[in-house]
């Protein structure tokens, strides 16, 4: 009896040990499956479309070395209709595209038709003339003074005795914009050529030893020299510093009330976040953020 009485004893023991056990390693089993739905949640949506911006040439460069790096980075494809910045501004106002591109601030008339802007980058104006010219440095007066028809040969800047030929860009350019606002010549210039984007002006003056124009520094080209304002030779580090004084804003142009897609939502906050500064100063201009 006391046999089987031990017997029995042990035989509980045993199931109680193995229900205890068992009873430990339930929780193990059910916490990784818990895990999956915290880690689902911390991963981002996938964004699909695209994204179209349209306008400023002069932000060409600086647009397509971001849009390249996002289409890298997420798949969607981000195009540019380089329109000018007035047309840019139009295409957003009239739902054409998602982002609108100047390279001047938004005007009182535009933001109170529900039109936004947001400053990307700041850029500063070349102001370029042939290699050949031995001409290197020119105040904002005399800049003001050559372009309104009150200089109009280079001896008199101490070059050459030469006609000036003033290259300038279209109604409705940003560039064209900031340059007259800035040396106070607004409908005062006495263009010899009026040119629809910021290459042809530097094509036009590389090929003419004549000429002097003005163009988005981030674009120019060692096929002309741009000369110092005041003494300053414009660069990223003086556009940076304000001492250069011929600069502008490269603006992005949203419109109130209209939801942008997910993509380009997307695309908006990374040219403007931090994680995109590298990539403007490699475009040669320097960012807001």
């Amino acid at each position: 009896m006391k046999k089987t009485i031990a017997l029995v004893l042990t035989v509980l023991m045993t199931l109680s040990v193995l229900s205890a056990c068992g009873s430990n390693s339930a929780p193990a089993a059910t916490q990784a499956p818990a895990a999956a739905p915290a880690e689902a949640a911390a991963e981002a949506p996938a964004l699909s479309g695209s994204v179209s911006t349209d306008g400023s040439t002069s932000m060409e460069k600086v647009i397509g070395a971001l849009g390249e790096a996002y289409e890298q980075k997420t798949g969607v494809t981000v195009t540019y209709n380089p329109t000018g910045s007035g047309s840019g501004i139009k295409a957003v106002g009239e739902g054409r595209c998602d982002i609108g591109l100047s390279s001047r601030a938004l005007k009182d008339e535009e933001k109170a038709s529900g039109l936004t802007q947001t400053i990307l980058a700041y850029d500063g104006i070349a102001i370029i003339v042939n290699p050949a010219n031995p001409i290197n440095d020119l105040s904002l007066e005399q800049i003001a003074k050559v372009y309104t028809g009150e200089i109009t040969n280079w001896s008199e800047l101490g070059g050459d005795d030469a006609e000036i030929v003033l290259i300038g860009r279209e109604a409705g350019s940003g560039t064209r914009d900031g340059f007259e606002s800035i040396t106070g010549t607004t409908d005062a210039c006495q263009y010899r050529q009026e040119l629809t984007s910021t290459g042809d002006v530097i094509t036009t003056v590389a090929q003419n030893p004549n000429a002097i124009g003005y163009a988005s520094l981030a674009s120019v080209k060692d096929t002309v020299k741009a000369l110092a304002v005041e003494g300053v030779t414009p660069s990223e580090e003086t556009v940076k510093d304000g001492s250069y004084l011929v600069q502008r804003p490269f603006v992005l142009v949203t419109k109130e009330g209209v939801e942008l897609s997910a993509a380009a939502q997307d695309f908006f906050n990374y040219i403007t976040s931090t994680e995109a500064n590298e990539i403007i100063a490699g475009a040669g201009v320097v960012s807001a953020n």
